[in-house]
């Protein structure tokens, strides 16, 4: 859990938006607060509008960070999210962060990092590809959609990708384009796995990862009030750390990454 002192509530301006087509953009906003304590992994509450509606933040993984600015990967699936994607450089938002825990890059020793995402769950993907490549790490993407307009690659280096009707690079899930080529990707050296996407995709590849002794993280998504632990509306059922039976997290402070194989679906 990240100590409250390194927590800000900040008013930022937003300074860039780039549209990336289906419904997803890419919001960047000055704000050295959050820009110098944010890790990979971690996540920013959203307060987009000063009137009370929408009335409660959006939690968005932080997607980029360059000095001070901070980016944000968005997708337009609600009032909410559509305020946020239609708001021009200029637009003031509330911003609270850097919040959650972050990906470990360095535990347990391992050569190659396999980044498998789905669909938005590219998300937090640059940002941690960039932590990788400063810790000495290779990178590979593994990046699935139910189309070719459901993926997502801006930013990222040597990607793969799957698409379930075929119509672009690999036919099938993203965990079945692991499956078929994971001794291409791991070069049969020591491996792991960091990934983000939608529940069947993450259950999917925890099992995959369980199967061949892969150690594996997973960024997990909910719905978040507060972000800090107040409101509880983001627990997650998962299985104890050790012994049987299972535990509820808050994910907004134990998460959102989770050790793969804790997950319950």
């Amino acid at each position: 859990m990240r100590a409250d002192s390194t927590i800000t509530d900040n008013a930022v301006t937003i300074t860039s938006t780039r549209s990336l087509g289906t419904d997803v953009s890419l919001i960047a906003f000055h704000c050295p607060g959050i820009a110098e304590h944010a890790r990979p992994g971690n996540f920013v509450n959203i307060k987009i509008s000063p009137q009370n509606q929408p009335l409660l933040r959006r939690p968005f993984s932080i997607h980029n960070v360059e000095g001070d600015t901070v980016e944000i990967m968005a997708k337009s699936v609600g009032c909410g999210t559509t305020m946020l994607c239609g708001s021009p450089v200029g637009a003031e938002l509330q911003v609270l962060g850097p919040l959650g825990n972050s990906f470990t890059v360095d535990s347990p020793e391992f050569e190659i990092a396999l980044l498998v995402s789905g669909g938005i769950g590219t998300a937090p993907m640059r940002f941690l590809e960039k932590s990788l490549h400063t810790a000495g790490k290779k990178v590979c993407h593994v990046i699935g959609g139910k189309t070719g307009r459901d993926v997502q690659t801006a930013g990222l280096t040597n990607c793969f990708i799957a698409t379930e009707d075929g119509s672009e690079g690999f036919e099938g899930t993203v965990v079945d384009l692991l499956r078929d080529k994971f001794s291409y990707f791991s070069e049969s050296r020591s491996a792991k796995v960091f990934s983000c996407g939608p529940n069947p995709m993450l259950k999917a590849l925890a099992e995959f990862c369980k199967e061949n002794s892969l150690p594996c993280e997973a960024s997990l998504e909910s719905i978040m009030g507060c972000g800090i632990g107040i409101c509880y509306g983001c627990t997650v059922e998962l299985k104890k750390i050790s012994g049987s039976g299972t535990t509820t997290i808050l994910l907004c402070q134990d998460g959102p990454v989770v050790d793969a194989e804790r997950l319950l679906f």
